[in-house]
């Protein structure tokens, strides 16, 4: 429900981190900068407001614009912003590694966001953040939007009802919907395995595969995996692997364990990374060790991507044997981050007049991603963020 005025939220984690390892001097200059700016997203006119043109900007002669959106509302995304306009909608109820800490803290994400569409595929985008976190408050809202867009973007919205909005908004609207966590991330992911395979020299489809979390990247992480042929998957959360022996499972968790562990393994962290040729860390910081490391398959591969503390630092996952390690943030090398693939799968999208993101789709985007980058090696398995290649090879899969 909606909070009283002047309330206070407390920052809530599923599990807290035994350091934070980035630096203080970057959150101070961060901000700084927000501080400054009061904010990073604003509103530009794309003509000059002028005593000459107000009258075709604005009334008397708009009217003649809404008379022919009235009489056929597709040629909105000719007249109109919105053909090339996507929404960016968070509850603030699972922001970045923060956890719950509602829809005032959850903007400077989603306006980060908005600029990131802006300025990477030049689509335009509005932060919206909602409070509320009621399914079906976030969907009946969002519907009520969404002839304003050509998209939405959904964000930062903890599981499982994540699950229930995306399928809801997908469903009703005819427009493309996606919640980034899950998708983008598991596409992201996919396209890194594939070049990380090619330099360790193995079949992605033939590995054993160990993740570490269960909720919404997990879980999209998990299925697209599937999709693309991985057979074997474990996955383990704080209470352990996810088997047929687990007790009081949700049903999200219950559909995972039918399609994964078909060895039927049971036990914690260990036991899930025990002679796994990939880790994915998609949970919190500090949840592998070097010993963890050093009982995988042979030319481990390390994704740790909790942020902003990933499950093992790469110099420790390293030393301990990990052939490639990546992380989710931009001062390590290999980033695995969402960045590389939101604005390109909505480009194709709105270009493309696509309505709903399939796993074909993602799949062929994983695939276009990771062919951007020619001779993928140890230390960079994907293209950078400012790789203008980038966003064009995505989109152009989004048909």
């Amino acid at each position: 429900m909606p909070r009283k005025k002047g309330a206070t939220r407390a920052v809530t984690q599923t599990r807290p981190t035994k350091r934070v390892s980035v630096r203080k001097s970057a959150g101070e200059r961060s901000a700084a900068l927000h501080k400054k700016l009061h904010g990073k997203f604003s509103v530009a006119s794309k003509a000059p407001v002028t005593r000459e043109n107000l009258d075709e900007l604005y009334t008397p002669g708009v009217a003649e614009v809404s008379r022919r959106i009235a009489h056929d509302r597709d040629v909105a995304r000719t007249y109109t912003s919105m053909g090339n306009m996507v929404a960016v909608v968070s509850d603030g109820s699972a922001v970045l590694g923060l956890g719950d800490v509602g829809p005032e803290a959850a903007l400077p994400v989603m306006e980060g966001k908005a600029i990131l569409f802006k300025e990477l595929a030049g689509i335009d985008a509005v932060p919206l953040v909602l409070d509320t976190q009621s399914p079906e408050e976030i969907v009946r809202t969002v519907k009520a939007l969404a002839p304003g867009f050509a998209g939405i973007n959904l964000e930062d919205i903890k599981a499982p009802e994540c699950f229930a909005v995306e399928q809801a908004l997908t469903e009703a609207l005819d427009i493309p919907v996606m919640h980034d966590d899950q998708h983008g991330t598991a596409i992201v992911v996919l396209a890194a395995l594939l070049n990380a395979h090619v330099v360790v020299e193995k079949n992605l489809r033939r590995s054993r595969v160990a993740i570490l979390g269960a909720g919404a990247a997990a879980t999209a992480v998990t299925e697209l995996l599937l999709a693309h042929g991985v057979g074997d998957i474990v996955l383990v959360d704080r209470d352990g692997i996810l088997s047929e022996l687990r007790l009081n499972l949700t049903p999200h968790k219950e559909a995972l364990v039918a399609v994964t562990n078909e060895e039927g393994r049971v036990g914690g962290v260990r036991e899930a990374v025990a002679g796994a040729d990939v880790v994915i860390g998609l949970s919190a910081g500090g949840l592998l060790t070097a010993e963890h490391i050093r009982i995988m398959a042979q030319r481990p591969i390390v994704f740790g991507l909790a942020n902003p503390e990933p499950e093992i630092l790469p110099d420790e996952a390293l030393a301990a044997g990990a052939e490639i390690v990546a992380t989710g943030r931009s001062d390590f090398p290999n980033q695995v981050n969402n960045v590389l693939v939101f604005p390109g799968v909505f480009r194709g999208a709105i270009d493309h007049h696509v309505q709903t993101i399939t796993t074909d789709m993602k799949l062929r985007a994983a695939e276009a991603l990771a062919a951007v980058l020619k001779r993928p090696t140890a230390k960079k398995i994907l293209p950078s963020v400012f790789d203008r290649r980038v966003v064009k090879a995505v989109a152009s899969a989004i048909v």
